[in-house]
């Protein structure tokens, strides 16, 4: 865990596209973004919609899932990611042409709305 994470990408997971079914996503890189002080769902997925809100991001929302969730394209670096709130974290999730910048830069705005206090982040990489 550290407070200062590099964000960098060990794996990048791959796309399939099974017949008749959408798309699927097979191995992958998860950041998890867990705030110093303890936090609801509701005041997390609130705290990430307005990070999104202020810009500049271009994103959409899940409805009807377990839990929020957003696809996000920070469009100063062109990046574009999965966010997730769940289990108190924040979650970043990877995606086949996601790069480290979009991911710093989404950390950086959350620790600057003073939310939570200080965050720590966990990589976990699928098969490790």
């Amino acid at each position: 865990m550290t407070t200062d994470p590099s964000f960098s990408i060990p794996a990048h997971p791959q796309r399939r596209f099974p017949h008749g079914s959408g798309v699927e996503y097979e191995g992958g890189t998860e950041f998890r973004l867990i705030p110093e002080q303890e936090q609801t769902t509701p005041d997390l997925a609130e705290t990430v919609v307005d990070i999104l809100a202020a810009g500049p991001y271009r994103y959409g929302d899940f409805h009807d899932l377990p839990m929020p969730l957003w696809l996000v394209r920070d469009e100063e670096t062109t990046d574009v990611f999965r966010v997730a709130v769940r289990d108190g974290t924040v979650r970043l999730h990877v995606l086949p042409t996601t790069e480290s910048d979009g991911l710093q830069r989404f950390f950086e705005r959350l620790c600057e709305t003073g939310e939570g206090g200080s965050w720590a982040v966990q990589r976990h990489v699928d098969g490790q």
